[in-house]
């Protein structure tokens, strides 16, 4: 039997999953670029029917006072984030001084914020936390905890709202208030399940790609379930104490949630322009738009330029200090390596020096 030419051989059916896992990556980034470009186009069509000069107006309305308040709020919400790398150190077992890792929380949100995750989430966290002695792996727990966390509280909080039916849908949407509720429900379910996880499971890590991944304890995860809703919380009411009309602060709260989504699929730095298209359609029967639009300018305002500018502040003032500490976080880790090699970071130790380290 003669055997077929390789050039006449067809791909079989289990070469095919492989060519699509290969341009994958592709496929979809030139889906998020369609995408991106259909909302940019989308917007700058709504852009055009605008009363700019109302905009104008209504952000001139805003009093001291009031600005001061969403600044307060601003604060506080900062103040939330930067806890969340808090509970990842003494996780670790490392011994950093609380108001440093505050530090280096608040410069990543800010620029997370203003210029994309891979940048501040990432890029910053790596930047501060290997000047400040920590190998990059553990770098990449603290990451991951920190993603988890903000993830986890927006389950609880967008799925309670959701569940609870507050979001009114527009007629010209194609989910229905049931199917929102649904989905609503399944965010509080994942959510518990991730908590039961922690607390239930015998099995505590696994490998996956050659990524060794833990799961947190109960009281870590029940800790990032307040922490990551609180956070939330308070970012809606900075919004709400913006807003002039009578609109209820669960309202804002669902809506600003919803654009939350709708910015993270974008990959649009701080969903510009879609947090406006969300808010527009879903408030826009009871709001006027340049009212609308005027408050989430001065949101915007508060808080993503004004923390922004402190942040870069910061920032520098970390990179200048960070030499001298350098040297110090190469000792600790020197110090805390194991015989084979390993630097300690399990849970246990880190139970232990939890309360001498929360005394720095």
């Amino acid at each position: 039997m003669r055997r077929p030419k390789e050039g006449n051989m067809r791909d079989t059916p289990h070469d095919r999953p492989a060519g699509l896992r290969r341009h994958w990556p592709l496929l979809r980034k030139l889906f998020f670029i369609a995408f991106a470009l259909l909302v940019i186009v989308l917007l700058v069509d709504q852009a055009r029917h605008v009363e700019w000069d109302k905009v104008l107006q209504a952000l001139q309305a805003y009093t001291w006072p009031v600005l001061l308040r969403a600044a307060g709020l601003a604060v506080l919400s900062y103040l939330v984030y930067s806890c969340f790398d808090l509970l990842a150190i003494p996780y670790l077992g490392h011994m950093i001084p609380p108001l440093r890792v505050m530090a280096v929380g608040i410069v990543a949100y800010a620029f997370n914020l203003n210029m994309g995750s891979l940048v501040g989430s990432v890029g910053f966290r790596f930047r501060l936390y290997l000047r400040l002695g920590l190998a990059a792996g553990d770098i990449t727990r603290i990451v991951g905890l920190s993603l988890t966390t903000n993830w986890l509280g927006y389950l609880w909080v967008a799925g309670g709202l959701f569940a609870w039916g507050v979001l009114p849908i527009p007629d010209n949407w194609s989910i229905s208030n049931y199917a929102l509720r649904g989905i609503g429900a399944g965010m509080v379910v994942a959510a518990s399940a991730y908590v039961a996880l922690c607390g239930l499971a015998r099995k505590r890590a696994w490998s996956i790609r050659g990524h060794q991944i833990e799961l947190p304890s109960l009281g870590i995860a029940v800790a990032q379930s307040v922490l990551g809703s609180a956070c939330w919380l308070s970012i809606g009411l900075v919004v709400w104490s913006l807003i002039r009309h009578d609109v209820s602060y669960p309202l804002i709260l669902g809506v600003l949630l919803l654009s939350g989504i709708a910015g993270a699929v974008t990959h649009i730095p701080g969903g510009l322009g879609v947090v406006e298209a969300v808010f527009i359609a879903m408030l826009g029967g009871q709001v006027p738009h340049y009212e609308i639009l005027g408050t989430l300018l001065a949101y915007r305002a508060v808080y993503y330029l004004a923390p922004f500018a402190v942040a870069a502040v910061l920032y520098f003032f970390l990179e200048a200090r960070l030499p001298k500490l350098a040297e110090e976080g190469k000792e600790r880790v020197r110090a805390r390596k194991r015989p084979n090699g390993k630097t300690e970071g399990n849970k246990t130790e880190g139970n232990k020096t939890f309360m001498a380290w929360i005394k720095r």
